[in-house]
């Protein structure tokens, strides 16, 4: 079979691949954010044992293979909630989902970290002396100037989870890699099948780069 004919037959199966990625990739890195954040918080906290929790949770994250942590919530959380005698199973879409955000959680964290180290000290000074306690100065001052200068580093993290998808699939995820496999293994055209993923992968980060320079540029812009 020549490369057209691959590309008939396999651009749709990686189409239906390309949909399972973006919504796992979007709904992870939705829950992702909100972890993220909840996790710099604490680790900005006072209180020691936040502190430390904080820590240990990305500690963890960064420290392990992301296949790794694949297996742990699809087959080893499963496993321990079983042992309980309670029956519990996971899909591979929501093991995906939760380990994406796991994974991306921590590194939102420090993304977040980053951005609000990066403001002033003297802004939150300045809304204590107006009367503002500390977690309303840093809902209502610090942290909406955080995210805006944390957003280029939060598409570059979609960016790379989008692309973590493809690990995910040795669950049995139904995302790109995963019918691409499943091609090969009915047709054995390797070569132009991961050629045409190659491809789809590439045309798919250059958007989001693309996107992410456009995000970069006005934010440049409305600081001047």
């Amino acid at each position: 079979m020549d490369f057209a004919g691959v590309m008939r037959d396999v651009f749709p199966l990686l189409l239906r691949g390309m949909v399972i990625t973006v919504e796992t990739t979007i709904l992870a890195l939705i829950l992702a954010v909100f972890l993220g954040l909840f996790a710099c918080l604490m680790g900005l906290s006072k209180i020691k044992i936040l502190r430390f929790a904080a820590r240990v949770y990305i500690w963890a994250i960064r420290g392990t293979p992301l296949l790794v942590q694949t297996f742990f919530v699809y087959f080893g959380v499963p496993q321990l909630i079983q042992s309980l005698g309670i029956n519990f199973r996971l899909s591979p879409l929501a093991a995906g989902i939760i380990t994406l955000s796991l994974n991306a959680g921590a590194y939102i964290a420090e993304i977040f970290r980053g951005g609000i180290q990066a403001i002033d000290k003297g802004q939150m000074e300045a809304a204590r002396s107006l009367g503002f306690s500390h977690y309303r100065a840093m809902f209502k001052v610090i942290l909406p100037q955080a995210v805006r200068i944390s957003i280029p580093a939060l598409v570059n993290q979609f960016i790379i989870s989008l692309k973590d998808t493809s690990i995910i699939s040795i669950i049995s995820l139904g995302e790109i890699v995963y019918e691409a496999k499943i091609y090969i293994g009915r047709t054995m055209q390797s070569f132009a099948t991961w050629t045409i993923v190659g491809l789809v992968y590439l045309i798919i980060i250059s958007v989001l780069s693309q996107i992410s320079a456009h995000i970069e540029k006005r934010l440049d812009y409305g600081k001047r």
